[in-house]
């Protein structure tokens, strides 16, 4: 029994080797074109270590060229952290005040919070811009940033971290004079702080990959995120592969860092989300 349990586990870590090697190499391959000259992007057999390398003039088009990434860099990371933060904050608070206190016509409430989460975010679009436009909020990172820092996923997501707290703490501070906003920043918010990382590394993923917002509520080129950059410069140099693999390089390589970062949080919260009581 013990040596068909290896043998199986065996077969299992083989085909779970195979699969990630099969992900990972579309972006190795990406990697090395970014490094290559154009004639030899799409030289057969691949050369996964170039023979002849072009990296700095590549990055140095892509980074401060026509299209500075530089610029798409230091928008997309300043209205993502500050969307991660924002919404972090407001969901947070939003789903300790729906597990743990109790007023009239919270249920039914949280029932409207999660029927807005089930209109389609592009059927509302227009009554958006018409909004932003009459705020004078359009063509800006403050209107880009208040559209993805109300989240009610991530209200639902953390409602479930916090009905998942012992109610005997929560009690305890209550019983030693502690109010709901000190229970929520002394106790609450440390219990679950694994679940927090979790959600805000989606919501930085999910805000620097956007690009419908982007590109319905910027105007300025100055403005350009990350991902209407990209758009921009492969428009243009739709025949240079090298230059476009540089710049798809560019703009993936932050989120691999920040979820190697992560990971081990992300862990953390998935764990936590299976234990109860």
């Amino acid at each position: 029994m013990r040596k068909q349990n290896m043998i199986g586990r065996t077969i299992a870590t083989i085909l779970m080797l195979i699969a990630g090697i099969a992900f990972v190499m579309p972006f190795l391959w990406m990697i090395s074109a970014s490094f290559k000259p154009e004639i030899d992007v799409f030289k057969y057999p691949i050369e996964w270590i170039p023979k002849h390398w072009n990296m700095v003039a590549n990055y140095h088009e892509v980074w401060f060229g026509e299209h500075p990434f530089y610029i798409y860099y230091w928008n997309t990371i300043k209205v993502s952290v500050f969307t991660t933060l924002i919404s972090l904050l407001f969901s947070s608070m939003a789903a300790f005040g729906f597990s743990n206190l109790e007023f009239k016509g919270r249920n039914a409430l949280f029932v409207v919070v999660l029927m807005t989460f089930m209109i389609p975010s592009y059927s509302i679009i227009v009554p958006q811009f018409m909004i932003f436009k009459w705020l004078h909020l359009f063509d800006s990172h403050l209107g880009l940033i208040l559209i993805g820092s109300f989240s009610a996923l991530g209200t639902f997501m953390l409602r479930q971290f916090f009905l998942g707290l012992h109610k005997d703490y929560l009690d305890a501070a209550k019983m030693d004079g502690a109010g709901n906003a000190r229970i929520f920043i002394r106790i609450a918010v440390p219990l679950v702080r694994p679940a927090l990382a979790t959600y805000a590394i989606l919501r930085f993923i999910w805000t620097w990959n956007d690009y419908a917002n982007p590109l319905i509520f910027l105007r300025s080129d100055n403005l350009a995120t990350i991902q209407i950059g990209i758009q921009k410069f492969a428009s243009e140099s739709g025949a240079y592969y090298s230059l476009i693999m540089a710049g798809t390089v560019s703009a993936i390589l932050p989120l691999i860092v920040i979820f190697v970062l992560g990971q081990k949080q992300v862990i953390e919260g998935i764990a936590l989300g299976g234990v109860k009581g």
